[in-house]
């Protein structure tokens, strides 16, 4: 197993992206978390701090398959680079002014989620030119996948620590500069100034009018709309179980356990078409969720958060297979992105459903909201039909003439 990650990792510029991706979102691996400790530490209550999460994560789910986009058009450094200096600068407004005037501090959510620069597409997109085998691009999603989860495995804890040495404010201003950081270490690789998309047809609904991304946009709004529930829920869960780091035990729980299933799922190649795998590891994501409701002792808790972790991301690294193989040709950042979304705008709904969940029925509520995403997920997978849906018939070549396309791009680098 660890034998075929280092294999993958030794490719050049594979350790850099990965971790400057890493580093890059981790401000959006926080912001839940972060948003929801400054809001209750300047006297708001759980509801307002679920509405400005909520305003944080529709905006980032807005404008991620918009940035997408203009990266498909323009290239990565153009438009990532910018768009990082403006969410941090939005999120440093919240940091500094707080809650006072609260128009300020929705309007610095809003620019701090709509400029978050969209690096996981980029890097899904930069996979075939940096590792240039299909089966090799494969096992890096499940990589990609698992590694993220360690942002959200060590992100909460990272917040909690900040907090407690410093202040709210001061850990959203770190993590914010730390973000802006992994972004421009990105930007500045030879993959990513060398990458261009293919030539693509003009049509305003890009990967959306493949069914397959459709559904899996759809799909994974309920997997975030459970994700953004338990944040919410493990601070309610937190305050009744003795607070100060309980949160965190349960959030990285959650990451932890993601990183334990992605680095398992990733190390073997698995037989059958990954449509119907992708509703078999769904099944078992929206199982896991339901334990939750019992809020039981700290420690039996954060094991409980850690199954409800196992599924999440082999879902993910079979959903990214997904998409490779339904993404319209010209648009396979946008594509990413519009998962991306589907994902960010269910979180936003989540923390605004488990807010008030939280404030009038205590952690237990906040939970339900995340077993019954779960379930939905399932059940729009389930009813996008009984077959695979087939890729787009205008979806682009082979991942042989992808990674052909990006090696040229590479070599012209080179050679400059």
């Amino acid at each position: 197993m660890a034998t075929g990650y280092a294999d993958l990792l030794r490719a050049p510029h594979a350790m850099r992206l990965l971790a400057g991706t890493l580093i890059g979102r981790l401000p959006n691996a926080t912001a839940a978390l972060g948003i929801v400790l400054l809001t209750r530490a300047q006297g708001g209550d759980f509801a307002l701090a679920g509405a400005l999460s909520a305003v944080y994560g529709i905006a980032n789910a807005v404008g991620q398959p918009l940035l997408g986009r203009a990266v498909d058009r323009l290239g990565q450094p153009r438009v990532m680079l910018p768009a990082a200096l403006a969410s941090a600068a939005g999120m440093a407004v919240f940091a500094l002014a707080g809650l006072r005037p609260l128009p300020l501090a929705y309007a610095a959510m809003l620019v701090a989620g709509f400029f978050t620069p969209p690096l996981e597409g980029g890097l899904r997109a930069l996979w075939p030119g940096v590792l240039r085998r299909p089966e090799r691009i494969h096992a890096a999603y499940a990589l990609d996948a698992a590694a993220q989860e360690v942002m959200f495995a060590v992100g909460p804890l990272l917040v909690t620590l900040l907090v407690a040495g410093f202040s709210e404010s001061a850990a959203l201003l770190w993590i914010a500069a730390v973000g802006v950081a992994g972004a421009v270490s990105v930007v500045v690789s030879p993959p990513s100034r060398a990458w261009r998309s293919e030539p693509r047809i003009p049509d305003w609904l890009g990967p959306l009018r493949s069914r397959g991304i459709a559904v899996l946009v759809a799909s994974f709004f309920f997997v975030g709309l459970s994700l953004g529930s338990i944040a919410v829920a493990a601070v309610a869960y937190a305050d009744g179980h003795g607070g100060g780091m309980v949160s965190s035990y349960v959030l990285s729980g959650t990451g932890f356990g993601a990183l334990i299933g992605g680095v398992v799922y990733g190390a073997r190649q698995w037989p059958g078409v990954p449509e119907r795998r992708l509703r078999l590891l769904m099944a078992g994501l929206a199982v896991c969720y339901l334990p939750l409701v019992l809020v039981p002792g700290v420690a039996f808790m954060t094991a409980l958060a850690a199954l409800s972790g196992l599924f999440l991301a082999p879902s993910l690294a079979c959903a990214f297979v997904v998409v490779d193989r339904h993404a319209p040709a010209g648009t396979v950042t946008e594509a990413f992105s519009w998962i991306v979304t589907g994902f960010g705008v269910g979180a936003a709904v989540g923390t605004a459903a488990s807010g008030p969940a939280a404030q009038y029925g205590g952690a237990v509520a906040a939970f339900t909201v995340a077993g019954a995403g779960g379930l939905a997920a399932l059940a729009v997978l389930l009813a996008g039909g009984s077959r695979p849906p087939a890729p787009s018939n205008q979806a682009s070549g082979t991942e042989k003439d992808r990674i052909a396309t990006a090696q040229d791009g590479l070599r012209s680098t080179h050679q400059a």
